[in-house]
């Protein structure tokens, strides 16, 4: 029996890749989200603009995630390299004075520095260091980044920086984290490119979903979880008083962290379909239960449940979209952030446009509460492949 422990070196490099998702998700794509509000406030963009602003942001996730799967010779370190000093220079460019269309434009190239930075860093941590178990800790990454930034600029806030200089706040916490980050990755050698797949005792084999399968689920799931994660803290904007809305924003993140832990192992207990399914259906309520029961209460739960599932759909699709990448011919990790970045740009848009008639969200969450759960139906009906994979029995 082949006993397989976890380094403190492993846990070093999930720790690297999980910052640079704090700063290339968490703040490159998600301080936004934050910021909304009071850069609607602060009269540096209308709700419209701000609608616009996150379906580019989208589109530049989708083009990042199809970049980042070429230049092959390129190592994963240099495009999270690249990720970091891409979303520093995004950021510091909105802590300027710019208008409407460079705003928009920002956003979509933001979108690319976050894309590389999911894509290249998951990579370089499951691929270039042979180390899956430190899935959950590189996606907590994105929970913690959203709960650090949304902090950030509550207190920037409470000691009245306007959007502008909070936009600066955040940008310097992320290049410094970033730095960091990219120093220990620096020091940790090539290990692996080919994935061995070892059954240990208390494993047992069973049928994978496929990976065309898994698209379109994480397609759908990238709808879903977009007009919330877009729209959160500004549709909570006049229900919570004198509280600051981000606060809202800052349970989501909190939510997120262990998330990715529990969901995989879910994964490892149930499997791919039985953990995906379940996810999916508790994002689902989350995403829907502001729209059935609007109250300050429901917003928190669904701020939670929404955080607590999004990024575990993260950690359960693409290493099950991994042990089944041979069955294609496609970049699967490329494919399925494009995916979801489809999903995330119609969003955004729809909800513009029901906003625009209605002046409410109100319909666009029961859009996304319906596209996840088709989602999981999916995920629950689908059709085995033939492929196996691992799952751990007591």
């Amino acid at each position: 029996m082949k006993t397989i422990t976890t380094s403190s070196s492993d846990r070093s490099a999930a720790l690297a890749a999980a910052v640079i998702l704090v700063v290339g998700m968490g703040i490159g794509r998600f301080a936004f989200t934050g910021l909304y509000p009071q850069m609607v406030q602060d009269n540096v963009m209308t709700v419209s603009v701000g609608s616009y602003a996150a379906s580019a942001n989208n589109a530049g996730y989708l083009i990042g995630a199809f970049l980042a799967g070429f230049f092959p010779s390129v190592s994963s370190l240099r495009k999270c390299i690249f990720a970091i000093v891409a979303t520093v220079i995004c950021t510091l460019t909105l802590a300027l004075p710019v208008s409407h269309e460079v705003i928009i434009g920002i956003r979509a190239f933001a979108g690319i520095a976050s894309a590389f930075a999911m894509v290249s860093a998951s990579h370089w941590l499951l691929h270039d260091q042979a180390n899956t178990a430190g899935a959950p800790l590189l996606y907590s990454g994105v929970g913690l980044g959203i709960a650090i930034s949304a902090e950030l600029i509550a207190a920037g806030s409470w000691y009245g920086l306007n959007s502008e200089l909070n936009w600066l706040l955040v940008s310097v916490a992320g290049a410094a984290m970033g730095i960091c980050a990219l120093q220990i990755m620096s020091t940790k050698s090539h290990v692996s490119s080919v994935q061995t797949h070892i059954t240990r005792p208390g494993h047992t084999q069973q049928a994978a979903l496929s990976a065309r399968t898994l698209l379109v689920i994480y397609m759908l799931s990238g709808f879903g979880a977009s007009i919330t994660s877009a729209y959160l803290p500004l549709f909570v904007r006049g229900a919570l008083g004198s509280f600051n809305p981000v606060h809202v924003w800052t349970l989501f993140g909190i939510g997120a962290i262990p998330s990715s832990f529990l969901w995989h192992l879910l994964h490892e207990r149930l499997g791919t379909k039985k953990a995906l399914t379940t996810n999916l259906l508790v994002q689902g309520i989350g995403v829907g239960l502001p729209a059935v029961y609007p109250s300050v209460m429901s917003y928190g739960i669904s701020a939670i449940l929404v955080g607590g599932s999004f990024m575990g759909t993260v950690t359960i699709v693409l290493p099950a979209a991994r042990r089944v990448a041979h069955t294609v011919k496609f970049n699967v990790l490329a494919m399925m952030s494009s995916g979801y970045g489809v999903g995330a740009i119609v969003g955004p848009l729809i909800a513009d446009a029901v906003f625009a008639r209605q002046q409410s969200f109100t319909l666009s969450l029961y859009f996304a509460a319906v596209a996840l759960l088709i989602a999981a139906a999916a995920a629950t009906f689908s059709r085995k492949n033939g492929t196996t994979e691992t799952k751990l029995t007591t």
